[in-house]
């Protein structure tokens, strides 16, 4: 049923435009192009792997590749190097896959789990009061150096964007080429069931700012940085 106060709304504004109303029906949408579904089509997993390293360090992420074997130690070397005191984990199923499962129980006292036991308010308190998160994304997109990741109730939306420092763990195999790939398969899971979610997050490197002055800063809200950390053999 058509809204009466949405139809008086539209016909007031082509009023005062001096138009008349456009129809969807009779005006339907043609796109210009093809390139949402051709962009870098026909590239292979090595060569997206190669155009997403070079897009991410492009939007200031520092990015880097490891065997599922050596990831453990990456991991290490990463907190040691970032100093991190307070780590803020997700509580999922894909530490056996990316061979963690024994890394994440070394911690004891320093580091906290983002799980769906805790409230709301007690899950952001934890990641706001971290100085670094390891996490998993969804897809990493070479285009644009952009890595999705759904919410789930293991892993949740501030869990991306409190911490202080950030890293995200994505397969070789779950490099895609553009965004519309991502939405088909997203799309996809949503309808089967097989994800469940209120929001879809696209995180493209740390936040950035010119508008001061013309002077870049990286880092102004959010993370102040961001790596990313592609598994080759999985």
């Amino acid at each position: 049923m058509t809204n009466p106060n949405r139809e008086i709304f539209l016909d007031r504004i082509a009023t005062k435009a001096g138009r008349r109303r456009h129809q969807l029906k009779n005006h339907p949408f043609v796109p210009i192009n093809d390139l949402p579904e051709t962009t870098l089509s026909g590239k292979s997993q090595d060569e997206l792997l190669e155009l997403a390293q070079k897009n991410s360090e492009a939007v200031h992420v520092t990015f880097k590749k490891s065997s599922r074997s050596s990831l453990p130690v990456l991991l290490n070397n990463y907190l040691a190097s970032k100093k991190i005191k307070h780590l803020i984990l997700p509580t999922c199923n894909k530490w056996d896959t990316f061979n963690l499962s024994d890394w994440k129980h070394q911690f004891v006292d320093s580091v906290e789990f983002w799980t769906p036991e805790s409230s709301r308010k007690e899950n952001l308190a934890k990641a706001n009061a971290a100085d670094g998160a390891i996490g998993f994304a969804d897809y990493l997109l070479a285009e644009s150096g952009t890595i999705t990741v759904a919410t789930t109730p293991g892993q949740g939306r501030g869990f991306h964007f409190l911490p202080t420092h950030y890293l995200s763990i994505i397969p070789k195999s779950r490099i895609l080429s553009r965004s519309r790939q991502a939405m088909h398969k997203y799309e996809a899971e949503l309808a089967s069931g097989k994800l469940k979610t209120s929001n879809i997050n696209f995180i493209t490197g740390p936040s950035n700012s010119g508008d001061i002055e013309m002077v870049l800063v990286v880092g102004v809200h959010g993370p102040l940085d961001m790596t990313y950390v592609v598994v080759e053999d999985l």
